[in-house]
Order: structure tokens, then sequence, then C-alpha cells
């Protein structure tokens, strides 16, 4: 399964997670790419769609393979994007919950395999760049490889 997901943090060193209905694993906004779209475009209709905004600015983080938090058995290949959304933001569509948290709190919730392997170590190595004055959206913070 091909998705775009999005890493969107806040001045306050939280990450947003979300909870899609009739669902208990809290991951990241984000959704199933439409055949021939690219991942940047899913990520903008998938974010309008569950969170009530497009992104102002998308930046690449990665792509990532993980187990699917919803579908046994199969596996997620994600886009990741770090997105700078406008500052309220709200459950649409199938999300049922929204929950800024910080990555020590993360933790504590039943999390996708994609956030919990993947998205939380990234956060923390964002945000801990971000603490020594550099912004957390810089290109030099991308992965390498």
């Amino acid at each position: 399964m091909r998705i775009a997901a999005a890493l969107i943090l806040d001045d306050e060193g939280r990450l947003l997670l979300v909870r899609k209905r009739g669902t208990e694993r809290f991951m990241q906004a984000g959704g199933k790419l439409e055949p021939g779209e690219p991942a940047a475009a899913a990520l903008r209709r998938e974010l309008l769609e569950e969170l009530g905004h497009s992104p102002t600015a998308l930046q690449p983080l990665g792509e990532y393979t993980a187990p699917a938090a919803n579908e046994p058995g199969c596996q997620v290949h994600a886009w990741l994007f770090l997105a700078t959304m406008p500052p309220r933001v709200a459950p649409a569509a199938e999300i049922a919950k929204l929950h800024w948290v910080t990555p020590r709190e993360a933790q504590q919730l039943p999390l996708a395999a994609l956030t919990r392997d993947h998205v939380l170590p990234l956060a923390v190595r964002l945000l801990q760049h971000d603490e020594t004055g550099r912004c957390h959206g810089s290109s030099t913070l991308l992965p390498s490889g």
C-alpha cells in the first residue's frame, strides 16, 4: 500500500498524531495515493480532507516501509513529509481524534508501526536540532540515504 504521511510539529515541541474512526492506533495524518498521483499532491489532498487545511509548505523527509496499522498482513510504503500547517486544525473526514503530544508522551500511546519506528525517532532528531537554534524545516536536517 502506497501512502503519503505528514510529520507536523508545533512551536511547543509537539507533534500531531491522529486516530481514524473505528481504529485504536495513532499515526500521522495522510493517506493512500491514487493511481498516478504524486506523493506531495496526495498529501495535500489528504490534509485538506482530514484536517480542514492544506499545508503551507511540504518538505520531503524520505521513504519508509512498515507493517500497516489497520490492515493485518499488509505493508505500507510511505513518503514522509515535514508539513507546515495553519495553527488551527480540526478533525474531519475519517479522523476521530487529533492529539498534540511530545515524543515522550507519544510513546505511551498505541502507535502505528510507521509512527513508532520511523516518525518518532525522526521527530526527536528534528526537535533536538531546533533547540540548537536551527529551524526544524532546514534541508540540512534531512536523513541521508
